[in-house]
């Protein structure tokens, strides 16, 4: 069965910066990309996740919010199967529950971490 066990997170002052990893576990597949998203704050009903930041194997990087350009940093460590998200820079407007994810080789379905949350004060 496959996991994905996420760390870090927390309460922050704006300005300040936080580290966020996932490890995932339990497929024989590789890994084909692995990522983050956010809900922000207020938006649970909605069920609506944002692409904060994904890396394929091959080192691709995407970051699907332009405003995190330049403060956020995704990386990955392949043989750890983990991924990484450094936040530098905070703003209140990061705020909001963080999901990684992780997609296999050969399939189309995303697994999903347990959610961490990202508190920014001003």
């Amino acid at each position: 069965q496959v996991q994905l066990v996420q760390s870090g997170g927390g309460l922050v002052q704006a300005g300040g910066s936080l580290r966020l990893s996932c490890t995932a576990s339990g497929s024989s597949f590789s890994i084909k990309s692995m990522g983050w998203y956010r809900q922000p704050p207020g938006k649970e009903r909605e069920l609506r996740r944002e692409l904060v930041a994904s890396i394929r194997s091959d080192g691709d990087i995407y970051y699907g919010d332009d405003s995190v350009k330049g403060r956020f940093t995704i990386s990955r460590d392949n043989a750890k199967n983990t991924v990484y998200l450094e936040m530098d820079s905070l703003k209140p407007e990061d705020a909001g529950v963080y999901y990684c994810y992780a997609q296999f080789m050969g399939r189309m379905d995303l697994h999903w971490g347990q959610g961490t949350q990202v508190t920014v004060s001003s």
